[in-house]
């Protein structure tokens, strides 16, 4: 595996990496991990099976390029410190198997020509096509790239100085990519489109992120947090308090409630996009995951009203997998999840009165939220990990040839593969 930042460095993708990596070494698979080396880690360690290599980088040694100190991300190019240090590991495991989930996979394409490993590529966003790596622009979705354009959006976000280099990088590299990944792995339709994978000539196929098959079971935690929450049945929103998630758009469309539980909002508050709360809304920081669930657990109604195309949408099925309906946006990874009328409620991303009368028809209706909940405990169970990994394993198989032995054999069936 390939990933710029690993566990204890915490984040949906890391988490995803970190699980499938564990699952595919208790199915028998040699797992190595390549990431990027950060301060106080280990270079070197095992984690249920897995051998992690934190592995050097000459860019993270300028820290003034990164606005984030504890995630100094690869460059969208190769780096030569990294470029060695993988030379090394994939020398040193004999790698059938390269999969790459960021950026630091432009430092393993100079090495692909030189060796027998195939290369697959899991597309956690839409940086085939976006620097920026969202679609977004100037908060709505962006309809294509162009040079200019994606000049003053990649300046924009990263800054004048950085802003070019990245996105030329990033532009080059990706041509690069195309040309030596043996297959693509969008985490839903929306990446898949939004990357222009969908009528193209790229191999690609379509496999969702996944969950624990535990997840929805009850977890310890610290009953600190819980005293936070108020009476069961409250509303509940998880994840940044950004514009991009539909924050402001969930407040307003919450203001024009009356007589409703209250709302909860769990997550990280940005010092540039201050709210303006109504009453009867409470804000708690960002709470770690056990605890995260419980608050689902207690809550009557989900909301992930993102106005920008979510990659995937993981709040939905935590939510969903203790029971809760959602109400979320017809956009990106989200309408993957949420079946409309089933499990819960799709609205149009940005439409306050659309969002306020799903909640409306919800909150006054506790049948249809016991059956839409029981429902998403279904749907959930097509994203546990025994249901995706095995998919992933097949691609894997695939890749090698080794279809034809694996006729007759169960799809839990271990088999001896090395996956870097």
């Amino acid at each position: 595996m390939l990933a710029q930042f690993y566990p204890p460095i915490v984040g949906g993708e890391e988490r995803l990496v970190q699980d499938l990596s564990r699952d595919l070494a208790r199915r028998g698979h040699d797992v190595a991990v390549a990431t990027l080396l950060h301060d106080q880690l280990p270079r070197f360690e095992v984690d249920q099976g897995v051998q992690i290599y934190r592995i050097p980088s000459t860019a993270r040694r300028a820290a003034w390029l990164f606005s984030e100190p504890d995630r100094r991300h690869a460059p969208p190019w190769p780096d030569p410190e990294t470029v060695a240090a993988l030379r090394q590991v994939v020398r040193q495991h004999r790698a059938e198997i390269v999969h790459a989930h960021n950026w630091l996979l432009y430092s393993f394409l100079p090495l692909k020509s030189a060796g027998k490993a195939r290369l697959v590529v899991t597309l956690h966003d839409y940086s085939l096509v976006c620097a920026v790596k969202r679609l977004m622009r100037h908060g709505r979705q962006c309809s294509g790239s162009q040079l200019l354009k994606c000049m003053r959006c990649t300046s924009d976000y990263y800054g004048s100085v950085k802003g070019l280099p990245i996105l030329a990088g990033n532009w080059l590299m990706s041509a690069a990519e195309r040309a030596a990944v043996d297959m693509f792995l969008p985490i839903s339709h929306s990446v898949a489109q939004g990357n222009n994978l969908v009528g193209g000539r790229w191999p690609f196929q379509v496999i969702p992120n996944f969950v624990p098959d535990t997840l929805g079971a009850p977890q310890p935690f610290e009953p600190a947090y819980a005293a936070q929450l108020p009476p069961d049945g409250y509303l509940l929103f998880v994840g940044d308090l950004t514009a991009d998630k539909g924050i402001e758009v969930l407040l307003q469309a919450y203001a024009g409630l009356e007589n409703v539980p209250p709302l909860v909002l769990i997550g990280r508050r940005h010092a540039s996009q201050p709210l303006s709360l109504p009453p009867n809304v409470m804000v708690l920081d960002s709470w770690p995951h056990a605890a995260v669930m419980e608050a689902w657990r207690r809550c009557s109604l989900a909301l992930a009203p993102s106005v920008w195309a979510e990659p995937f949408g993981l709040v939905a099925l935590e939510a969903m997998a203790v029971g809760c309906p959602v109400i979320a946006s017809r956009a990106g990874g989200l309408s993957d999840i949420v079946v409309d009328g089933d499990t819960g409620l799709l609205v149009p991303p940005g439409d306050v009165s659309a969002l306020r009368a799903a909640m409306t028809r919800l909150i006054a209706s506790p049948e249809l939220r016991e059956r839409m909940g029981q429902a998403g405990q279904h749907r959930v169970s097509e994203f546990r990990a025994s249901v995706v990994v095995p998919r992933v394993e097949q691609v894997y198989r695939a890749l090698l040839g080794q279809q034809d032995e694996m006729v007759g054999q169960s799809s839990l069936a271990p088999v001896d593969r090395r996956v870097l």
